[in-house]
């Protein structure tokens, strides 16, 4: 997909420089200011966000929007979530102290004293804010594909360097997000949500299907209420065979998701039993190694069961 991240320092006129070469571009300009304010609609979070799910709720909500426009993403750690966007070209704005506080000057209508004041105090924020959400104040500098100084660049000079490096990278040749890429990243961000104890708007509601446990019917239901299609024990794998050739023991993965090719097992049990089951499964990846399968283990379905607002018909 065409994704081109713009982040800065404080008092760079980073959003000035992003918004420029979006309109140059055609691409579509997303402000964190923007995701935030569809977080009611998805999540329900009306007041402050959880530092810690910050970036994992800005993923699920990008994830829809790069499916229909090539974008340009404006905010302070915009370059983290390029991370699952392969081929994004990320963006620095910086600038000296001295140019940074004129800036403010002029923005906000400050003397040079207390643009300065301000000045330092939003790099404090800005600090704070990293390590709430991050866990780090800053990456290293090869996170970053394009570094440019607003020290000696106007706003429509950075932007026009911006648009010459997208065209030299063909960004926009990747094409859009597709929906079974959008899809496969919405289920892996808002099972990290869960962590949080953020929940999508919408309840999953259990079934009277025939499954072998409660469990299973959870995770199916799951499925359907993200669109993912699905079978149920669709195949039993050999895994040991005696010594006359005949299938002394099988595998038989709980789910398989068509459209990522993946085998999905859940393992809710005790661990003399987890043990057991994670030795087919080593099994089955050594006898197969064309087949892909992903375990889910207790803390994860606990995560799925009591984070996703799970209720059960009677």
């Amino acid at each position: 997909m065409g994704l081109i991240t713009v982040s800065g320092l404080p008092g760079c006129r980073t959003e000035e420089v992003a918004r420029i070469a979006a309109q140059q571009l055609g691409f579509e300009f997303i402000s964190d200011t923007r995701l935030v304010a569809m977080l009611p609609e998805e999540f329900r979070i009306e007041g402050p966000i959880p530092e810690r799910a910050w970036l994992s709720l800005m993923l699920s909500l990008v994830g829809p929007l790069a499916t229909k426009h090539h974008l340009v993403l404006c905010f302070d750690g915009a370059e983290l979530v390029s991370a699952e966007f392969p081929g994004a070209l990320r963006v620095k704005i910086v600038a000296p102290e001295l140019v940074r506080a004129g800036n403010l000057m002029l923005d906000r209508r400050l003397e040079r004293g207390p643009a300065r004041s301000c000045l330092a105090e939003l790099e404090r924020e800005r600090k704070g804010t990293w390590k709430k959400r991050f866990g780090r104040v800053s990456v290293p500098p090869d996170t970053y594909d394009l570094v440019l100084n607003n020290g000696s660049l106007s706003s429509e000079c950075a932007a026009q360097l911006i648009v010459s490096a997208a065209r030299a990278c063909g960004v926009e040749e990747r094409g859009l997000l597709s929906a079974a890429e959008a899809t496969h990243l919405e289920f892996q961000v808002r099972l990290r949500l869960a962590r949080h104890g953020i929940t999508p708007v919408g309840r999953i509601e259990i079934s009277d299907k025939q499954f072998v446990n409660a469990s299973e019917e959870i995770f199916a239901n799951l499925l359907d209420f993200y669109r993912i299609a699905w079978e149920y024990e669709p195949r039993s794998f050999p895994i040991q065979w005696d010594k006359d050739g005949r299938i002394s023991e099988a595998f038989t993965p709980d789910f398989y998701l068509p459209e990522f090719d993946l085998y999905v097992e859940l393992t809710t049990m005790k661990q003399a039993h987890v043990t057991k089951k994670n030795r087919k499964v080593k099994l089955l990846r050594e006898i197969y190694p064309h087949v892909n399968v992903q375990v889910f283990y207790q803390k994860d379905f606990e995560n799925l069961m009591f984070k996703y607002g799970v209720v059960r018909h009677e």
